[in-house]
């Protein structure tokens, strides 16, 4: 039975709601901490890195723990909601920290709530993907519910990506008060502004558990923990691609974590949140039209194969002509819409594509190790994808504490104050050089593992697709 427009609609909307969440904790909570709150920049990386080496080992275990599950409302929406609403609260607490606390006490409260946003994260993330196989037939159906979750996605990502500064900054100021200060406000902004994206969250996931149900599926012995972690390691194109996101979403990340240092510290000026705002309005429209539009025109004439090349050399293209505009002055910010163009586009395309990459994974496990793994296999997905935002988040904090890029106008700063005229020539230099060619050597290593060792054409899944019908 095809999908709906309900179920269809249904799904997205999740897909919206857990990205804009995502993308809260992905873009600005470096930013919170480091630059709004003082904890130091190193500290705050080593935070981030570590939080991803425990995802190491929970990641994959969440994913057994819901492939056992047996409830009469399947094995995938109880661990959704169950995710969401406890993920919800812990990134309100993440962006309410007492500013108050000691610089020891900032720094543990960071450790534990990011830790535990990023467990419960997983709780929901890996069921929600996880779904995919399990309601939608290998080919057109599932390549379309990928695409549209993928674009919603990044609907929910650019929402927050375009609007949190400006919205911190209105909603801090009127929270606050005209009196207060500029840090003050902003630490009543990002404190609000959470608590509104954690309300949005528990209402669109709680209308996809309505909405989805998966198909019935073949009951199948529950795997021991070796069983499965063996079953992960024999998938070698699962592992492939892993890599391949590792890869690719590291690079991507370490930029994304630097553009708002970039603006307030490098391109300045008075207005930075404007500039800001506007740069990321256009990346967003462009990664979101690249999902719905640009993949759909591409799959016309080529390949999901050759659509991954053709994106990764966008996105190597961009970073090539971000490279040539560090030698100018860079003063108008429509001239960083040519980058960003090729960056942003190619980002919105290797969503979808990696997504059903990693999908085609679990046919490819079903016929080499006679088991469908969906939540391990899509376990993996979460947990690189965090991986990568952790290894781009120290990264970016090793670039910050080496430039000496922070705040240090101190607690009274006029909101309208130029930050770049407090930064040096030379740390300018350092932040443009971290965020355009550590990317490109990522992008690089990606396309020599992809072209190494990808085998899943689709005259091979169609193949799989035919030989998996059989058995049955």
């Amino acid at each position: 039975m095809k999908l709906g427009f309900k179920e269809k609609v249904s799904y997205g909307l999740g897909a919206i709601g857990k990205d804009m969440v995502y993308m809260l904790s992905a873009s600005y909570v470096l930013y919170y901490f480091q630059d709004v709150l003082g904890v130091n920049a190193i500290a705050m990386g080593v935070i981030l890195m570590a939080a991803r080496v425990f995802d190491a080992f929970n990641d994959p275990i969440m994913g057994i723990v819901v492939a056992k599950t047996k409830t009469r409302w399947g094995k995938f929406r109880p661990w959704l909601m169950i995710g969401t609403v406890t993920n919800a609260v812990i990134l309100f607490l993440m962006f309410a920290c007492p500013p108050t606390l000691s610089p020891r006490g900032l720094v543990a409260y960071a450790a534990v709530t990011y830790i535990l946003w990023g467990v419960t994260y997983t709780m929901m993330d890996i069921p929600y993907w996880s779904m995919i196989p399990a309601f939608t037939e290998s080919g057109k159906e599932r390549e379309g519910l990928t695409t549209l979750a993928r674009s919603c996605a990044g609907v929910g990502s650019a929402l927050v990506t375009i609007f949190t500064v400006m919205i911190v900054g209105k909603l801090g100021g009127l929270i606050a008060g005209k009196d207060a200060s500029a840090k003050a406000a902003e630490i009543a902004g990002f404190k609000w502004f959470s608590l509104i994206v954690a309300v949005l969250f528990i209402i669109f996931i709680l209308i996809t558990c309505i909405s989805i149900k998966e198909k019935a599926t073949v009951d199948m012995e529950s795997p021991s923990v070796g069983q499965m972690f063996k079953a992960l390691i024999s998938n070698d194109q699962a592992m492939t691609i892993v890599v391949a996101i590792v890869l690719i979403n590291c690079s991507i990340y370490i930029t994304s974590n630097l553009v708002i240092y970039f603006f307030k510290y490098d391109f300045g000026g008075k207005g930075w949140q404007g500039s800001y705002t506007l740069f990321n309005m256009f990346g967003g429209a462009v990664q979101i039209l690249s999902m719905m539009i640009f993949y759909p025109l591409l799959r016309k004439f080529a390949s999901n194969i050759k659509v991954f090349y053709i994106c990764m050399g966008s996105a190597i293209l961009g970073y090539a002509s971000l490279f040539a505009l560090m030698f100018t002055s860079m003063t108008n910010v429509y001239i960083l819409f040519v980058p960003g163009f090729f960056i942003f586009a190619a980002n919105g395309v290797l969503q979808v594509l990696t997504t059903v990459f990693l999908a085609n994974t679990v046919d490819y496990g079903d016929l080499k190790n006679n088991r469908r793994d969906e939540s391990v296999i899509f376990s993996m997905q979460t947990f690189v994808v965090k991986l990568a935002s952790g290894i781009a988040a120290l990264i970016a904090s090793i670039c910050l504490s080496l430039n000496n890029l922070k705040d240090s106008t101190g607690d009274t700063a006029d909101q309208l104050h130029d930050f770049s005229k407090d930064v040096s020539t030379q740390s300018k230099m350092g932040l443009r050089m971290t965020m355009a060619i550590i990317p490109v050597i990522g992008l690089f290593i990606a396309i020599m593992v992809f072209k190494t060792k990808f085998i899943l054409t689709e005259q091979k899944m169609n193949e799989i697709t035919d030989e998996l019908k059989s058995r049955r």
